[in-house]
């Protein structure tokens, strides 16, 4: 007979703060809520742009996991001292949507070529790794210079959704995993030959190397349950 999960739960539940992409939110929300009920401990989730929450790492900021919309900073928490050698995994693979809180405003490809709106929204390309994945899907379909004087950044691909659903643009380019659960609005998907894969990385930082927590949350993301969270989310499972 199989014990009841409470059973499992170690005597003395730890915590762990964790770095978290913007784009993950849902996702990890949800993972949270698993994960504490599956271990008793508590994963304490932070959100930001990849690039701001690696500057506040290298800052000293008091974070034990990173999970990052990138493959870069991870990699790159390790090399300076920051990560834990050996640690580092892919946990998502994101795909990039163009996305309008208006049912008929996104129609596909030509709805950017046709250009009939005033305002894009996108995360900042030298923050946040879906801001440099639209700018190189616009480019690659030959529509950057005539929208480059449309385009509004939002400070993470949380604010440039934000951007879009308040009105302040009419389009956006935004993660799957936002828009994924939604009913609403109108998005196409774009296809994965117009951008570089985004690969999200995980990272073990050096403050969260010895913390019970840290070790459990990384190790439940590479589950059964997680992984199941993480495609209903519009991601690709990474490993």
């Amino acid at each position: 007979m199989v014990a009841p999960a409470m059973a499992a739960r170690p005597a003395n539940a730890a915590q762990a703060n964790v770095a978290v992409a913007a784009n993950f939110t849902d996702a990890a929300n949800e993972i949270q809520a698993v994960f504490a009920r599956s271990t008793g401990h508590e994963a304490v989730l932070s959100f930001g742009a990849t690039g701001q929450l690696y500057t506040q790492i290298s800052q000293g900021a008091p974070f034990d996991v990173f999970l990052a919309a990138d493959d870069e900073r991870p990699a790159l928490a390790v090399s300076e001292g920051y990560g834990v050698d050996g640690s580092v995994f892919t946990y998502a693979i994101g795909q990039l949507v163009l996305y309008s809180a208006d049912a008929s405003g996104v129609v596909g490809a030509e709805t950017l070529r046709a250009g009939a709106f005033q305002k894009l929204a996108i995360a900042n390309p030298s923050t946040a790794p879906y801001g440099r994945a639209a700018v190189e899907a616009m480019k690659a379909l030959g529509a950057f210079d005539s929208l480059e004087t449309k385009i509004v950044h939002g400070q993470s691909i949380a604010q440039a959704f934000q951007f879009v659903e308040t009105g302040n643009a009419e389009l956006g380019f935004v993660a799957l995993g936002q828009v994924s659960q939604m009913g609403s609005g109108s998005r196409w998907i774009v296809p994965q030959e117009y951008y570089g894969p985004i690969k999200q990385d995980a990272v073990l930082l050096k403050r969260g190397e010895d913390n019970e927590a840290a070790i459990a949350f990384l190790e439940f993301l590479k589950s059964e349950e997680a992984t199941a969270i993480i495609r209903k989310f519009g991601y690709e499972a990474g490993l």
